[in-house]
């Protein structure tokens, strides 16, 4: 039995997610029909952990065992020619049958994209959030340092997250300008349902100056206070998975 680990890059704007749902088309699912056609066998993914409806990702990890002796090529290249444009493998790789593409995570790194112009932009339309009227930069900076460490995020969580414990350890936050797009990177251990969206979304409204810097600090101590919106899923990105 061999285990074959895949990284995969989408575009998740036409699927329900990650995970296989009865209500629409997952990613998981378009794979593991597409990997059971080459395999000949039925292929049950098991991922490094899951994105939401409309979220993409450049390094989504997943992993399947086979019986068959193809090359990796088969896997890669093979899948590639059966799969549909916005989704594509990017790597196949022999991996030990003791390796949990969970489990075994160290760290993640999602990126959120933010396009600050009066005008939108039609090319970034699906994979940023547009806002017109300009942030404060700076705000944003000072309020994103009180993310750093291990904190209890449960105000940072959507309803229906079934995480068995809410604390987290965020490693950094990143915000940086790139003309007219401004970038969000978050490395963490670990985020639950919709967390760096609703983190996105209240350095939002920080730099808009409708909450105040030390808002996330107040939310990190006292769960029970109210952080910012859920930023669109649209801008969200899941860039890599360390190991």
């Amino acid at each position: 039995m061999r285990q074959i680990r895949l990284i995969v890059e989408y575009d998740g704007t036409r699927y329900v997610g990650w995970q296989v749902q009865p209500n629409g088309l997952a990613l998981q699912q378009v794979l593991e029909e597409v990997l059971a056609r080459i395999a000949g066998h039925p292929v049950r993914l098991r991922s490094s952990g899951r994105t939401d409806a409309g979220v993409h990702a450049l390094g989504m990890v997943a992993c399947f065992t086979t019986t068959v002796a193809h090359p990796l090529t088969a896997f890669r290249e093979g899948a590639n020619s059966l799969l549909p444009p916005d989704i594509a493998v990017r790597d196949a790789e022999e991996v030990s049958a003791r390796f949990d593409p969970r489990r075994d995570a160290i760290s993640k790194n999602y990126r959120y994209t933010i396009h600050q112009a009066p005008c939108r932009a039609p090319l970034s339309r699906l994979t940023a959030w547009h806002l017109r009227d300009p942030l404060n930069l700076e705000a944003m900076l000072l309020a994103a340092m009180a993310f750093v460490g291990e904190h209890d995020f449960a105000a940072f969580r959507t309803i229906g997250c079934a995480a068995q414990t809410t604390v987290r350890r965020i490693d950094a936050v990143t915000i940086t300008e790139d003309r007219e797009f401004l970038v969000i990177d978050v490395h963490g251990s670990g985020f639950l349902r919709n967390m760096v969206r609703i983190m996105t979304g209240t350095l939002v409204e920080i730099g808009k100056g409708k909450l105040p810097v030390g808002h996330v600090a107040r939310c990190l101590a006292d769960p029970s206070v109210r952080a910012g919106a859920t930023a669109p899923a649209r801008g969200l990105c899941l860039i890599c998975v360390t190991y």
